[in-house]
Order: C-alpha cells, then sequence, then structure tokens
C-alpha cells in the first residue's frame, strides 16, 4: 500500500444482528468516510427461509458455512414444521459442524434439491448485493478487503467451545501483539475465516472481537489509557461479550462470555477479577457461561489496568457500571470495522495508521 496513492479498504464486521460496513478511503477522514449498517447475513438469510416455511414449500441450502444464529433456528423451525430441507455439506456445516447431528435433525445432507424447493445460499458476505447498492449511489467498491467474523471453529472430537478457547489463548502465547490478529490464512480449525478467505482471494480476516480490541484505540480517552497506564476494553456483542486487557499493542488478558446470559454484576464481577489478574479458564468455567478466560503471566509486572471502555451494540446493560463509552471516531456501531482498516494498514505497511489511529504502533 504505498502511502502517495489512494488507499481504499472495504471493511466488513459480521454481527450476530448486523453487518457494520466501512468504505475507508485515504484522501477523507474517517469520519466523512461512508458507512452502512445493515442487518447480518443471518439474519436476512433467516427472514428468507421463514418466507418458504410460510409458503409450505422445501428448501435447499448451499454456498459455504456461515454463523448461524437466528439462520439456524429458521432452518430448525422448517423441519419442526414438517417441511424437507437439503443441503450441500458445506452449508450444512453451518447448522453444526457435527454432520451427523445435522442429519438426525432430518437434513438430507447431498441429496439433489427437491422439486419446488427455494434455493438458499449461505454465505456470511454477499459481496454481490453490496456492489448493487453502492453502485446505485456511484460508489466503487474497494479491491481491498477485511472481514471479521465470529468463528467458534471446528476439530473432530473436540467441542466449538473448546477450539474457540483454545484460539483464544493463542492471541496471548503468540505474545499478544494486535497486528498477528490479522489473517490472510485462517488459523488451524477456523473453518469460518477459511470459508471468507476462499470465497474473497485476497483478503483479510480477523476475529470480531480482535477487531473491536484495535477499533476502540480510535477512542481518544481509550488511546491515551492505552498507552500509559493500559485500559479493559469491554465490548458487549449481541451474541458475545469479550473484554480485554491492553497495553499499547499488546493483549495480556481476555475473557468471552455469552451475552445472553450476562448482567451488569456479571460483567463488574468478570472485569473485576480481570484487574485483578485472578481470573483463568478453571474458575470461569465454574461460575460462567461462555468460552472461558486467560491472563497472560507478564500482567503481573503491568497491572493493574485501572481505565476501563465499554462499547458494542448491547453497551447499555453495563450503563450502570459507569465505564467510559468508547466511540472510536464518533461512530460506535463502526468500531470493528475500524479495527480492521488498522490492522490491515498495519500488517500491509500504510502509513495512513498514524492518522486513522490515535497510538502510536510499536509496542
Amino acid at each position: 500500500m504505498p502511502t502517495d496513492e489512494l488507499v481504499r479498504i472495504l471493511a466488513i464486521d459480521v454481527g450476530a444482528g448486523t453487518q457494520d460496513i466501512l468504505i475507508y478511503e485515504s484522501s477523507r477522514t474517517p469520519e466523512n468516510c461512508f458507512k452502512l449498517v445493515l442487518p447480518s447475513q443471518t439474519q436476512i438469510i433467516a427472514s428468507r427461509i421463514r418466507e418458504a416455511t410460510r409458503h409450505r414449500l422445501p428448501l435447499h441450502l448451499h454456498g459455504r458455512v456461515m454463523g448461524g444464529g437466528a439462520s439456524s433456528e429458521a432452518i430448525a423451525d422448517h423441519l419442526e414444521a414438517g417441511f424437507q430441507v437439503t443441503a450441500t455439506a458445506d452449508a450444512a456445516a453451518t447448522i453444526h459442524n457435527d454432520l451427523e447431528r445435522v442429519r438426525t435433525m432430518g437434513v438430507a445432507i447431498g441429496a439433489d434439491p427437491i422439486s419446488g424447493s427455494v434455493h438458499i445460499r449461505l454465505g456470511d458476505v454477499d459481496c454481490q448485493a453490496l456492489a448493487g447498492a453502492l453502485d446505485s449511489f456511484g460508489v466503487a467498491m474497494p479491491e481491498t478487503m477485511g472481514i471479521a467474523v465470529q468463528d467458534h471453529g471446528y476439530r473432530p472430537g473436540s467441542g466449538n467451545n473448546t477450539v474457540r478457547f483454545d484460539y483464544l489463548q493463542s492471541l496471548l502465547d503468540d505474545g499478544g501483539d494486535l497486528a498477528s490478529m490479522v489473517f490472510r490464512q485462517a488459523p488451524a480449525g477456523m473453518n469460518r475465516m477459511s470459508a471468507v478467505l476462499d470465497e474473497f482471494p485476497g483478503a483479510s480476516v480477523m476475529d470480531t472481537g480482535a477487531a473491536a480490541v484495535l477499533g476502540s484505540l480510535g477512542d481518544p480517552a481509550v488511546a491515551s489509557a492505552a498507552q500509559t497506564d493500559g485500559a479493559i476494553l469491554v465490548n458487549v456483542g449481541n451474541m458475545h461479550t469479550f473484554a480485554t486487557l491492553i497495553k499499547r499493542r499488546r493483549l495480556y488478558g481476555l475473557f468471552e462470555h455469552h451475552t445472553g446470559g450476562i448482567t451488569s454484576q456479571i460483567i463488574h464481577t468478570l472485569v473485576s477479577r480481570l484487574q485483578r489478574g485472578d481470573l483463568d479458564a478453571e474458575s470461569f468455567a465454574a461460575g460462567f457461561d461462555g468460552h472461558g478466560a486467560a491472563i497472560h503471566p507478564a500482567y503481573r509486572n503491568e497491572g493493574p489496568f485501572q481505565f476501563v471502555a465499554v462499547t458494542g451494540p448491547n453497551r447499555a446493560i453495563a450503563s450502570p457500571l459507569g465505564y467510559h463509552q468508547a466511540a472510536p471516531h464518533g461512530d460506535m456501531m463502526l468500531t470493528g470495522s475500524f479495527g480492521l482498516v488498522e490492522g490491515l494498514l498495519m500488517t500491509r505497511g500504510g502509513k495512513e495508521l498514524q492518522r486513522l489511529s490515535l497510538i502510536p504502533g510499536s509496542n
């Protein structure tokens, strides 16, 4: 990415409720870049499936593994209503990575579509639809893409939560450098990231949690704390609440809890324990619902971090706690998208990062 040329990046943060889209252009301030907050693909696909259910029509699912949630629930409801579902193996993995389990639900994997079936293509990103929408406003699709997804991963013989936590632990074990959380090749077992990269060769991917952490550094108060004494960043998403200990660009600890069962008191308890450095996988599993917690031993020499910031579409859950409400470049909903842009610029050598980010790039 030569710094004397216009840099354009399409950043898509794929969530359970929305997909948050930023068209970054180096000639514009972050506030003036074009943005969209749209229903996520799992919500769009769920709506299409429910329409087929209302019309009592069989379904045929094809495409790639993607985030489940709303779409998987709609498929289950379609089957429970007594209507047939056929699917390719890749698409069926959206429902569950264990295809035998999907078969027991009644999905005919690998079978030919039934006559009259509604064909629905699965995938986390629909670039064709997005390109058409942008074209209506005279905006060309950028060639460089960054996509964030929340990947539980898959490893035969292991539960999804185990694979997910192994990935999160690896972020700390590999030194915690945020730049290392941007991937051109998916980490082992991350099949959802792999599907995105297979469909969009040359793109980069991040985990949604890591993207939110990096994007939060576009908030002046967060950047100041992270650069000096360290910060605790909490992203309360629609499905998961992801919190981290960060100083400069290094990650020192984290936890991930399911948002569906979280309260302000649980957030306070977990943040306090993360802050003290006494939260680990075993204690997390004993009392909380999620993927786990881990703290790097180096935090003993750096902590405790006092500053706490919260972001995410469900940040109101934490509002009684008085945490700083982070709004990178004035737009909380684009936190992950800003993080994707920064991640791509970091890993591809773009100097524009010094203008988009608010703290230096070195650890």
